[in-house]
């Protein structure tokens, strides 16, 4: 039986050839490659697996998958961290070439008193918002209007065009308003997609977040107890635009590493 790779998501279908579109990203056949297996390497971890395991050891040639954003890579051992989401190594799991986990290379048996933990399954509520894809759909609010909201307030405060700011005033106060959503969907995915790991890229996605909310309620509050506050003769008007360029700023990050996190896996293998 054939392995056929999509090589635009990774997705790996086997058959004699490849299906007419990939079930996961719907690319067309044409953009499957056939995946050829080493066989030496093939015949050297079986007749290893054969062997009666009495020590730790660790497969050749083996495949490692983040469990946090879901990075594959090769090697005899996984990294020190992740490239994507900078996870630890222990976050990783050995695959096969389908993308399921192996077992554990058998170790030597050690009496282990502790009860098992057993991980917390996430409630209908939270498998409806991540099936839902919420987040992503929420945070398409401050990415799209914040940036037409800033260069509307520009084109007022430094073109002294003053119906432009009534405009970019409306467009704060609607993200505003979609803030708890994006926040309370992105905690969601964070603690239960991505395990709530705690490493630089998320803790750098929570502190944007933290910005851009607090800067939007600076602004649309100072705005609203001070409607002059952008026009031209307003001696706080360049204040108030640095807040906005700011928060902009935060937005931006925050979407780079949200985009880094979903699409970094994918953009290391096609740099490969």
């Amino acid at each position: 039986m054939k392995k056929w790779k999509c090589t635009v998501c990774g997705y790996i279908y086997e058959g004699e050839a490849p299906p007419e579109k990939c079930p996961l990203c719907k690319a067309p056949a044409e953009m499957f490659e056939e995946v050829v297996e080493d066989q030496e390497a093939v015949v050297e971890k079986a007749s290893v697996s054969e062997q009666p395991p009495v020590k730790e050891e660790k497969r050749e040639g083996s495949r490692w998958k983040c469990t946090i954003c879901g990075y594959i890579l090769e090697g005899d051992v996984p990294p020190k961290d992740c490239p994507i989401c900078k996870a630890a190594a222990e976050k990783f799991v050995e695959i096969d070439g389908d993308g399921n986990e192996l077992p554990p290379v058998a170790k030597v048996e050690t009496k282990d008193t502790s009860a098992p933990v057993q991980a917390k399954k996430p409630g209908f509520i939270v498998k409806m918002m991540m099936r839902l894809h919420l987040h992503p759909i929420s945070v398409h609010m401050p990415n799209g209007i914040l940036p037409i909201a800033v260069i509307f307030l520009a084109i007022s405060i430094f073109l002294n065009i003053k119906a432009f700011e009534p405009a970019a005033f409306y467009n704060l106060v609607a993200v505003l308003i979609t803030m708890p959503l994006v926040l309370l969907t992105g905690f969601t995915e964070w603690k239960n997609r991505y395990q709530g790991a705690k490493t630089f890229i998320f803790f750098m996605k929570i502190f944007c977040s933290a910005v851009v909310t607090i800067s939007l309620i600076i602004l649309v509050a100072w705005r609203f107890f001070e409607p002059g506050v952008a026009e031209a003769d307003s001696p706080f008007r360049l204040i108030y635009f640095g807040v906005a360029a700011v928060m902009l700023g935060a937005t931006g990050i925050a979407g780079h590493l949200g985009g880094k996190l979903v699409f970094g896996a994918r953009d290391k293998m096609m740099k490969k």
